[in-house]
C-alpha cells in the first residue's frame, strides 16, 4: 500500500470578494433529473467512476424529479460505494424537491449581507478560540484505483491538544482498540508506530476564519441551499487561485502549493459555518498526490463551560499514485471529549467504547422499491 507521510491542509487565506448571486438560471429552465435519466448516470459510476463529480454537479444544477425512496438509496449507495458526497448531494436535492419556498435561494443583497456578518463573526470567534483537548477517534481505509471498495488499514485514537501560540500537540493512545505502551503514548511522533495517511490537525481549528482573510482572494457564489443539523443554511461556493494559495500537500518528502475550491454551509440566522468543504486543485503534474479533499462539520461544543463551535466529523480523502497505480486513502475522523487544555496532554476517558469508529450504513429498504437496471 502507498504510505503518505503527511498531508497538510494549513492555513488559507481569503480576501472578500463575492460573485453576483446568479440565480442559476439553467436550473429554472432544465427539467429536473427523471428516475430513469439518474438511474441510467448511476449504473455508469462502477466503470467510469470519475464521472461522479459530473452526476454531482448535474444534480445541484437540476434537481431530482423524483422521490428519493430508501430502495434508491441502496442503489446508490451499491453503485457508488457508498460515497458520502454524493449521498449528502441527493438528499439536498430531496429537500429541494419537496419544499422548493424554503430551498429558493436569498437576493443577491441577502446572499452579500449574510456572507459579511458571517466573515466579522468568524473571524472574531477565531480571536477568541480557547486552547483545549479533544480525542480524534479515525477510522483509516484504502482503495485502489477510484473502485470505492475500501479495505479497513487501522483504527487510532489520538489525544489532540491545541494552543494558539504554538499549535497542535499529538500522542497515539489506541491501536485497532488496544491501547499502546507508555513509550508509545510520550512520543511526539505517532506516525512512526501508526504509519499510513495522516491529515494535520490545524484546519479543523482555523481553515474557516483564514478562509475570510484578506490575502488569498476567494471567490464567493451563492449556490444553493440546505439543511444541516436541522439549521437551514444559504450555501456558497468559493475559489482560492494557486498564486494566492497556501495550501501545501506534502507526500514522502514532496512538497507543493495548490488552489483549493469546495463550498461552505452558512447558519443563516446564527451567521456561522457549519460545514466546510476543500478541494485541492491546480497540482503539478509530477506531483504523487493527485488529489486531496476534505469535508468538516461543526457543530458546538462546551468548553470550561462555555459554547464554541468546532469539529465533529471530518472526512479527509487522498488519491495518490505510484508505479502507475492509483490508490486512495480515506481517513473518517470523529471529534469527542473536548475539554480545557491542562498542564499535559492528557485526554479523559482516553481508551472508550467509541475508539472504534462505527461504518455508517444505508437503511434497508423494500424489496419491491428497488429501480430495475436499465436496458442497454
Amino acid at each position: 500500500m502507498y504510505r503518505i507521510n503527511k498531508f497538510l491542509f494549513p492555513l488559507f487565506v481569503w480576501a472578500f470578494l463575492i460573485l453576483p448571486a446568479a440565480r442559476l438560471s439553467a436550473q429554472t429552465q432544465e427539467q429536473p433529473i427523471s428516475n430513469k435519466e439518474f438511474v441510467n448516470l448511476l449504473y455508469m459510476l462502477p466503470r467510469s467512476p470519475q464521472k461522479r463529480d459530473e452526476l454531482i454537479e448535474e444534480i445541484r444544477r437540476r434537481g431530482i424529479g423524483f422521490p428519493l425512496t430508501d430502495g434508491m438509496r441502496s442503489l446508490v449507495a451499491t453503485k457508488s460505494g457508498n460515497d458520502a458526497l454524493l449521498r449528502r448531494t441527493l438528499e439536498e436535492a430531496e429537500r429541494r424537491r419537496v419544499n422548493p419556498t424554503a430551498a429558493a435561494l436569498p437576493s443577491e443583497t441577502e446572499a452579500r449581507e449574510l456572507l459579511e456578518r458571517t466573515r466579522n463573526v468568524t473571524l472574531a470567534a477565531a480571536n477568541a478560540m480557547p486552547d483545549f483537548l479533544v480525542k480524534q477517534i479515525i477510522k483509516r481505509s484504502y482503495a485502489f484505483g477510484n473502485t470505492g471498495t475500501w479495505k479497513q488499514h487501522d483504527n487510532i485514537t489520538l489525544a489532540v491538544g491545541y494552543r494558539a501560540n504554538s499549535g497542535e500537540e499529538y500522542r497515539l493512545l489506541t491501536l485497532n482498540g488496544m491501547p499502546v505502551p507508555d513509550e508509545v503514548r510520550n512520543s511526539s511522533d505517532y506516525t512512526k508506530y501508526a504509519p499510513g495517511a495522516t491529515s494535520s490537525g490545524v484546519e479543523y481549528v482555523s481553515s474557516v476564519a483564514n478562509l475570510f482573510r484578506p490575502e488569498s482572494q476567494t471567490e464567493f457564489k451563492v449556490v444553493d441551499t440546505d439543511t444541516i443539523q436541522n439549521r437551514r443554511t444559504v450555501v456558497y461556493e468559493y475559489v482560492i487561485k494557486r498564486d494566492y494559495s497556501s495550501l501545501q500537500l506534502i507526500s514522502s518528502g514532496a512538497r507543493a502549493i495548490v488552489g483549493s475550491r469546495g463550498r461552505i454551509w452558512v447558519d443563516r440566522e446564527l451567521d456561522r459555518v457549519l460545514r466546510f468543504e476543500q478541494i485541492a486543485t491546480e497540482i503539478p503534474g509530477d506531483f504523487p498526490m493527485i488529489g486531496a479533499s476534505t469535508l468538516i462539520d461543526y457543530d458546538w461544543v462546551t468548553i470550561n463551560e462555555r459554547k464554541y463551535l468546532l469539529p465533529i466529523h471530518s472526512v479527509v480523502l487522498i488519491t495518490s499514485s505510484q508505479a502507475q497505480a492509483v490508490v486512495q486513502d480515506r481517513n473518517d475522523i470523529r471529534f469527542r471529549s473536548y475539554q480545557k487544555y491542562g498542564a499535559e496532554l492528557k485526554v479523559i476517558d482516553e481508551v472508550g467504547e467509541d475508539d472504534e469508529p462505527v461504518e455508517e450504513t444505508p437503511p434497508k429498504p423494500p424489496k419491491t422499491d428497488t429501480p430495475k437496471r436499465p436496458p442497454e
